[in-house]
């Protein structure tokens, strides 16, 4: 026991510890991804004020449904695909912004959907939506 030291070694701590440094940053990173989830809501609900010399500048939209068959539906009536480009083209005469909501049957041909997207993009459409009918109970995106 002649050599035994109390104090310890005579060096000092050469390197850093970051393990609980790594540690807290995954803590916040996980709080942070779950209370965005909360924050975050579907839509943001805004009271714009009245102006006396504003212009309207709705936009024009468009109701497309593919039904199980194929078959094609805009505002509720059914068209064919040139009646349908007919339909865009006099929607983008009469306003600069169109955007098409497009419904597909839960049946349908992926196919079809595509084609009506493609169909309304051809059309120098640049907005588009596909409606959905949300699940009951299912969380908000």
């Amino acid at each position: 026991m002649a050599g035994a030291r109390l104090g310890g070694d005579d060096e000092g701590m050469t390197e850093i510890n970051i393990l609980p440094l790594v540690d807290i940053i995954l803590v916040v990173l996980i709080i942070f991804m779950v209370t965005t989830s909360y924050i975050v809501s579907p839509s943001i609900k805004v009271n714009l004020p009245d102006a006396a010399t504003g212009d309207a500048t709705a936009p024009s939209s468009l109701a497309i449904s593919v039904l199980e068959d194929g078959s094609l539906l805009l505002d509720g009536a059914p068209v064919t695909e040139a009646g349908l480009r007919e339909a865009v083209r006099t929607a983008k005469a009469g306003s600069k912004e169109v955007i098409c909501l497009i419904a597909g049957d839960m049946n349908a041909r992926h196919g079809a959907v595509t084609h009506v997207i493609d169909v309304v993009k051809q059309e120098g459409v640049a907005k588009f939506a596909i409606n959905i009918d949300p699940i009951p109970g299912s969380p908000a995106p």
